[in-house]
């Protein structure tokens, strides 16, 4: 008996010497809600799938993204994680591919990929270039920000907001210039001004996706552009900030000046229901844990080469009161193991011909 239980114990442990690791180099801080929702997501996913996560912080210093990646090639071999996730946030992925590539760890980029590439040292195609770097995942950016932009004109005209020259007045606040994310949801909201055409966009600044800058930027937008009653937000964040600063001179959010946001905050949720936040999406948070996937399927023979290298997949709701009182429900305290992300895998389901990245599916 003492023997099998000892047999027993020695399979139990080589499994585990064997589990697949990742890593999880995250731009955020440990304590912003939407990078934390992100890692919650990924490690129910890694819960779900026997794998060993671990996730790093930069806490929105990005030349520290570079520090983590050197960190992580000076360990020994055998405490090197099988695969590290990152996203390009600030550009910063073409350094960091070239170290892991160097150190032969393998690598896959989430949330945001190489964007257009045109810079001094272009990166190519994965696979191509830097032969460790397998692929990447991004929620369709473009998506959020016209889905925001879309809702918030309709909900101003219905509103009857004030117009100059016959056309709402729109304020964006944007992230970031550099991160292809903010890029393209930038072009998003972009596409609704001019789809619109009764919206003039008076001018984009950039907050650096935080809330105190954005409403100190939002007190000399607002006093520039007296008339301008739309606020278009690049994040829930952002948003807040720019409501924080309405509030000040005196004004009610939703009410004589609307404003959109992005992301699935439960300030932002309680915002939307209360009518302060006139639109919200969200829901890609879950790409981090969509690759932490793809990488299980990869690592079992299943390679999702058939359907790209560089996918760039629609993820984005746009919620209405509804569908935030059931993301609340379901998942406000960022508690995701009710997804049973074994179903989703191609390697443990060999019927499943394509992945789905929608995050709909999961309010159902």
């Amino acid at each position: 008996m003492r023997k099998c239980a000892l047999l027993l114990c020695g399979l139990l442990l080589c499994g585990l010497a064997q589990a697949m690791s990742v890593t999880f180099i995250n731009p955020g801080k440990h304590d912003e809600i939407y990078w934390l929702t992100a890692s919650r997501a990924m490690q129910a996913a890694a819960d779900d799938l026997s794998v060993q996560l671990e996730v790093l912080y930069t806490e929105r210093n990005h030349p520290r993204a570079l520090e983590l990646a050197r960190d992580i090639i000076a360990r020994p071999k055998g405490k090197r994680p099988d695969y590290v996730i990152f996203s390009n946030d600030y550009a910063t992925a073409p350094e960091m591919l070239r170290l892991f590539d160097a150190a032969g760890i393998r690598t896959f980029l989430a949330f945001s990929g190489r964007g257009d590439d045109k810079g001094p040292e272009p990166i190519g195609k994965p696979r191509s270039h830097y032969k460790q770097w397998l692929g990447s995942l991004e929620p369709h950016a473009e998506d959020a920000g016209y889905q925001t932009a879309r809702a918030l004109i309709q909900q101003g005209r219905k509103a009857g907001l004030p117009r100059v020259g016959g056309k709402l007045q729109l304020i964006a606040i944007g992230g970031d210039r550099s991160t292809p994310t903010s890029i393209r949801r930038d072009a998003g909201m972009r596409r609704a001004v001019a789809e619109a055409g009764d919206v003039t966009l008076v001018q984009q600044v950039y907050a650096a996706w935080n809330r105190d800058r954005s409403a100190e930027q939002s007190d000399w937008l607002y006093q520039r552009y007296p008339q301008a009653r739309l606020v278009w937000a690049g994040n829930d964040l952002m948003a807040f900030g720019a409501m924080d600063s309405w509030r000040k001179k005196g004004g009610i959010p939703g009410k004589d000046a609307l404003f959109s946001g992005i992301n699935t905050s439960a300030e932002a949720m309680h915002s939307l229901l209360d009518g302060h936040l006139s639109a919200l999406s969200g829901g890609h948070f879950i790409a981090g844990a969509w690759s932490l996937l793809m990488l299980y399927d990869y690592d079992r023979g299943v390679d999702f080469v058939n359907e790209g290298l560089e996918l760039d997949r629609s993820m984005f709701t746009l919620f209405d009161a509804a569908a935030a009182e059931r993301f609340l429900r379901d998942y406000g305290e960022l508690d995701f193991s009710r997804v049973d992300f074994r179903r989703y895998s191609k390697a443990l389901n060999p019927k499943l011909k394509r992945y789905n990245f929608s995050f709909r599916q999961l309010l159902k």
